[in-house]
């Protein structure tokens, strides 16, 4: 049995928290390269070169790589041989991620009540997903999710008679109504499967998958590519402004579900697909 103090995961919290709103992750800045090499349209390619500027010039000055950092969005594995002392562990996040974007010079954007609308002042609270696995370590992975792409997202109930070529629909269908109101190139993440509940889940840590990366179901990465395909066809392009690259990953997670039900859940996400982990 492994003993961590809960002010370790805060102040690991913490580093997250400005680490990933002033730099982009590998994954995704490689992404982007390449993506001005493949874009048909010169618009696009000026697009693409101006989001690496942006980038150059956020980490040359020490800034947010966009001004809407998020809202702080995590998944955290526990170990099941680990023993957390010293407080509770979702206020130890929370603390984390108060001090990450006060010190941080992070803009807060939650609000305390979702029809008071009054700020909570320090980004707080997280939204947080815990899952117990084996080991001895804690894994923290934060995604935050800006709301000009989450408000995009969609959750559509399919029956199962709408089959694979009905959830592709639904993808393609959900993209083209975000059009660039998801700030594009965007990565768009899906859960397909569970319950209303666990399919949105899965949407939002596929997200979190390296671009490039494809599910080891062969049927799922080959869905991946066909509807990747499908999205840079409809010509929505960077920016919105036309080309031949929408979306830079289609990122799927599938799991078991009901006998009368398909779930699909679309969680789409802006060209600053945020996401950094760390071993505790």
């Amino acid at each position: 049995m492994r003993t961590i103090d809960v002010s370790e995961i805060t102040k690991a919290v913490k580093g997250l928290c400005i680490d990933a709103n002033y730099t982009l992750s590998p994954d995704m800045k490689d992404a982007i390269c390449k993506a001005e090499q493949n874009e048909e349209s010169e618009l696009g390619r000026k697009i693409f070169s101006q989001l690496q500027e942006n980038l150059k010039i956020a980490k040359e000055e020490n800034i947010p790589i966009c001004q809407d950092t998020g809202m702080a969005v995590f998944f955290v594995n526990i170990g099941q041989d680990v023993h957390l002392e010293g407080g509770d562990a979702t206020d130890a996040i929370n603390e984390g991620v108060r001090q990450g974007y006060i010190d941080g010079y992070l803009r807060k954007s939650v609000v305390k009540d979702p029809l008071i609308r009054e700020n909570t002042g320090d980004n707080t609270p997280a939204v947080i997903h815990y899952n117990i696995v084996p080991g001895e370590n804690v894994e923290i992975t934060i995604a935050p999710k800006g709301f000009g792409s989450e408000n995009m997202s969609k959750i559509y109930m399919l029956k199962p008679a709408d089959g694979i070529n009905g959830v592709k629909d639904a993808i393609v269908a959900a993209v083209k109504e975000a059009g660039p109101n998801a700030c594009p190139p965007m990565v768009v993440g899906v859960g397909i499967g569970g319950t209303f509940e666990k399919c949105a889940i899965m949407a939002k840590e596929a997200l979190t998958r390296k671009v490039g990366e494809y599910s080891d179901i062969q049927y799922v990465k080959e869905m991946e590519e066909e509807v990747l395909d499908r999205i840079n066809k409809t010509g929505i392009g960077p920016g919105g402004l036309g080309g031949s690259i929408t979306a830079l990953a289609v990122n799927i997670n599938t799991y078991p579900t009901h006998i009368a039900g398909l779930p699909v859940a679309v969680n789409i996400c802006c060209h600053v697909n945020r996401h950094r982990s760390v071993v505790v």
